[in-house]
């Protein structure tokens, strides 16, 4: 039976008016308890929200699965719809737009957008509770890890690149690139990392409570994956996209995730930074949009069918490495009281793009010398039921699975939540857990309340945690939610506004814009006045230094 939320949170209480401040490290660490949980989060990257088995999808993931049978999930979790918002989100506890890392109109933002410097991450908030933080995987964040407040970090900097990365580094360090052939899978050696950190923590800090942040690269393009992973799956997607969507979206109803209708396709829409020429270097059996599997040619359907089996490959290997990261986490006796997260940073992508060493049209789907990328067709299966993909604000691109595992502080076992959450609320969560309390301060700097909410009270039942509003900007694409209600628009237009009633209707498709005026112009005026308190407070540093 799990401690209740009141008994563990007076355990771990700060003492009354203390500010939690770099300066504050040592007295705040000689007040830490032996009862504080530890963090292990998880990010997967442009992977779709009914991927995994727990939500939905036929993809072998018995491990994820695992920690929702014995945790819970949110079926109403939401990202940014891109990479570095997201990971801004996570580490921040702030819209990514107030510390700058993406942009709005008039202000300039994303992957060089530079923090405020009272936007601390993480782990500089947990190290005067006493905790010791690591981070593997991808970053994606100004700075550095180590100079962010980790005490060990292996940062894979090369995303174009699976087997033979060019640009990795430790504790801020670069390592060499590592050769062709060498054995080197990206997902594996993340794991191996983070898996070393933790039993360095356990050989050298068992005294102190871990936060261990895992960036998975997988299943980002380009499509890599070892052969033998690629093999379980090679016969697997045949029978095409639309019976994979239709089959999760039953699973999803069944499971209780979703009680919306399945989305239609839009072979109208068009991949993000697509490139006439790309379509060239791919050969025949690529397809540019998310038409009927019963339009493509035999060529196409088997092109198409070997890239979703690499996709899932991909996904199945990061399953089978987080298990090995479990395992570690059982065998240092931290099981327990450990709070296990995991979560995508966004939707799955529709692009089609060519990079890194390019694409040999003779190399084996998901082989080195190949560079593939999902693509629409297959995006949508694996965003299903909901539409559209990363990049887009509409409910395929920021919808993402959420799990938490907890044995010591979370009783259920097996239980949805259905309070409607987005990323800036981790960090708000885990600082909660850990006893502390939101700066007001940092270096005399006045820090501005974080529009994130404490998740801990949904830990015990559903519907206890809840925003007024939650926002949303990326490249254009703008949308606003508040209770059911959701406002959406793309980049074609911004002015022409979609209006959703997500209690029946996730999947977006039945647009009740015309009939209900009124809230239209309530929720877009609320969408501006967000915007311009985003951009006041982003720049709140600059004016002062002006002024």
């Amino acid at each position: 039976m799990g401690v209740t939320r009141r008994d563990f949170l007076k355990s771990m209480a700060v003492p009354a008016g203390m500010i939690l401040l770099p300066g504050a490290l040592r007295a705040m660490a000689e007040t830490a308890s032996p009862r504080r949980p530890n963090f292990l989060v998880i990010v997967a990257d442009d992977m779709g929200f009914s991927d995994a088995g727990c939500y939905g999808g036929e993809i072998a993931t018995p491990n994820l699965d695992r920690l929702a049978g014995n945790g819970i999930r949110f079926t109403q979790c939401y990202s940014t719809a891109r990479c570095w918002p997201s990971r801004a989100c996570i580490l921040t506890g702030y819209y990514a737009q107030q510390v700058r890392r993406d942009s709005l109109p008039g202000l300039k933002g994303g992957t060089t957008g530079k923090r405020p410097a009272w936007a601390r991450l993480l782990p500089e908030l947990l190290k005067p509770l006493g905790y010791r933080s690591y981070h593997s995987g991808k970053w994606h964040v100004d700075g550095k890890p180590v100079e962010g407040g980790f005490d060990r970090s292996y940062w894979l900097a090369d995303t174009d690149r699976y087997f033979s990365p060019k640009k990795h580094l430790e504790d801020d360090r670069p390592f060499p690139p590592v050769a062709p052939d060498s054995g080197y899978y990206a997902t594996t050696a993340i794991a191996d990392h983070a898996i070393r950190y933790l039993k360095e923590h356990a050989d050298k800090h068992a005294d102190q409570p871990f936060s261990q942040y895992l960036a998975f690269t997988s299943p980002h393009f380009p499509l890599h994956a070892p052969a033998q992973d690629v093999a379980r799956y090679r016969d697997r997607y045949r029978e095409g996209w639309d019976d994979v969507r239709e089959q999760r979206w039953k699973r999803l109803r069944e499971m209780g995730i979703v009680n919306c209708a399945l989305s239609p396709l839009d072979p109208s829409l068009t991949p993000r930074y697509f490139k006439p020429q790309v379509m060239e270097t791919l050969g025949p059996g690529e397809v540019k949009h998310a038409v009927p599997w019963k339009d493509l040619t035999e060529e196409q359907k088997r092109f198409q069918a070997a890239k979703m089996a690499v996709h899932a490959a991909m996904v199945d290997r990061m399953d089978r490495e987080i298990g090995r990261v479990l395992d570690q986490v059982l065998a240092m006796g931290a099981w327990e009281n450990t709070v296990v997260i995991f979560v995508s940073d966004n939707g799955a992508d529709a692009s089609l793009i060519v990079r890194g060493d390019g694409h040999n049209i003779l190399a084996d789907a998901g082989s080195a010398k190949s560079f593939l990328c999902l693509g629409p067709g297959w995006a949508s299966a694996s965003n299903a039921p909901f539409r559209r993909h990363k990049v887009w604000v509409h409910e395929g691109g920021i919808s993402s699975p959420f799990i938490v595992h907890w044995p010591a502080g979370i009783a259920a076992r097996g239980e949805l939540r259905r309070d409607v959450c987005h990323f800036i609320d981790l960090a708000p969560t885990l600082l909660e857990l850990a006893g502390g309390r939101w700066p007001q301060t940092w270096n005399g700097t006045p820090v501005p309340p974080t529009p994130g909410q404490s998740l801990v009270p949904a830990f015990a039942r559903d519907g206890a945690a809840s925003h007024e509003f939650l926002w949303w900007y990326h490249e254009g694409n703008q949308a606003i939610r508040t209770e059911n209600w959701k406002l959406v628009s793309d980049q074609e237009d911004h002015n022409v506004w979609e209006l959703y009633d997500l209690s029946t209707d996730r999947s977006e498709s039945n647009n009740l814009a015309e009939k209900h005026p009124e809230k239209v112009r309530e929720l877009s005026d609320r969408w501006t006045r967000m915007a311009e308190e985003f951009i006041r407070t982003a720049t709140a540093d600059s004016a002062k230094s002006k002024g």
